[in-house]
């Protein structure tokens, strides 16, 4: 069991950085791959980054490639996503979640745990 708490949402101008951080609880959060997910209104909720066990992998949407990284700190429990050069196409509730699957999932189903979420709001 995990719990995840997401942070760092806000409305930000096209161009724009903002920074999300997802804080963990429980003892074993270096057990759990992570991943971002976003969820535009009236939209499925699409896979947007993941990263391994260590950090030593990570993997991204065609869409925020080169844009986002996503980054872990397992000494403070902690899951990041910088986000630079926003456009108002990545409005939506940004969700972090945990997965126990060895194998790379870019789909819900691959993941056991989830946030609250927190808004991104992108204005043009």
């Amino acid at each position: 069991q995990v719990d995840l708490v997401e942070s760092g949402g806000g409305l930000v101008q096209a161009g724009g950085s903002l920074r999300l951080s997802c804080a963990a609880s429980g003892r074993t959060f270096s057990s759990y791959a992570m991943g971002w997910f976003r969820q535009a209104p009236g939209k499925e909720r699409e896979f947007v980054a993941r990263i391994s066990r260590t950090g030593g992998s990570t993997y991204y949407a065609d869409s925020v490639k080169g844009r986002f990284t996503i980054s872990r700190d397992n000494a403070k429990n902690t899951v990041s996503l910088q986000m630079n050069s926003l456009k108002p196409e990545d409005t939506a509730v940004y969700y972090c979640a945990a997965s126990t699957s060895l194998v790379v999932s870019y789909t819900r189903a691959g993941y056991m745990y989830w946030g609250q979420g927190t808004q991104v709001t992108v204005s043009s």
